[in-house]
């Protein structure tokens, strides 16, 4: 069996009894590629697997393959078919931040309030574990905004004194009511407001992939429009739990949250170069 195992921007092609253990940080994307004709469909990780789905031009099979922010450092086995191949998660050594808002959106004790963002981190998840088989996507990924990213990826989130996770996605500082442009092709599979998020937009790509926007101070879309790539789907804003005006990008890949600049990077090179 032949296999090309790709990580960030650099391709190995590997025998798969002979091979090399790779590495990845925890938060991080990798991708696979496999001669069509072994016809593998799943990548299995533990518990977790990921679909295989054709490269465009049709002569390869490719799993992408997230690994959770959680992840401690270790070496895991990834299962295809009879055979296997080993990757090393290392630390992204994430820096934190400390963030002070009102303390009603930090530990909410209204029963109403927790209901809520139970019902929505329930409905988040269900979008984010469907495949959809479509891939909308044809050309190379764009960013929703060119401003200074002013909190990146992973950093471990303080909230008034007290650890409460880590930043999920990539901060854009954009004024209020700057328009928020599709990175991609794709489905608006969620347009409404939500506790933390805001008004809250996700996109789904096809194929397992999801890019997020959140805190916007209007929609542009709605729930079941196909959107292009460029295209203006809300402005930014302040809704959701956040101390000002900004775009909060995310995405999703398998339902496993990821590094969103890191993904975009890592299609556009291996699967959407032109």
């Amino acid at each position: 069996m032949r296999v090309f195992f790709v990580l960030f921007s650099f391709i190995y092609l590997l025998n798969a009894f002979n091979i090399p253990t790779q590495s990845v940080a925890n938060g991080k994307t990798a991708i696979i590629f496999f001669d069509k004709k072994e016809n593998i469909h799943r990548v299995q990780l533990g518990k977790k697997s990921f679909k295989t789905f054709p490269t465009r031009d049709g002569k390869h099979l490719y799993a992408l393959v997230p690994i959770d922010y959680y992840q401690k450092p270790t070496t895991l086995k990834l299962r295809f078919g009879k055979e296997f191949l080993y990757l090393d998660v290392k630390s992204g050594n994430y820096a934190k931040e400390e963030i002070h808002v009102d303390n009603s959106k930090v530990n909410p004790k209204d029963p109403a309030v927790k209901k809520r963002t139970a019902r929505e981190y329930a409905e988040a998840m269900k979008i984010y574990n469907t495949y959809t088989p479509k891939n909308y996507v044809k050309t190379p990924f764009i960013l929703p905004l060119h401003s200074k990213i002013t909190s990146a990826f992973g950093k471990a989130r303080v909230y008034n004194n007290t650890l409460k996770g880590y930043h999920s996605g990539t901060d854009f500082r954009a004024k209020m009511g700057t328009p928020i442009i599709a990175s991609n092709d794709g489905v608006v599979v969620l347009a409404q407001n939500r506790f933390y998020s805001g008004n809250s937009i996700i996109l789904d790509h096809g194929q397992g992939v999801y890019t997020c926007y959140y805190h916007l101070s209007k929609f542009k879309v709605k729930k079941g429009d196909v959107v292009k790539k460029g295209e203006v789907i809300g402005l930014s804003g302040d809704t959701g739990r956040i101390t000002g005006p900004h775009l909060h990008f995310s995405a999703r890949v398998g339902g496993v949250q990821v590094d969103p600049l890191q993904l975009v990077a890592l299609l556009n090179t291996h699967l959407y170069k032109e």
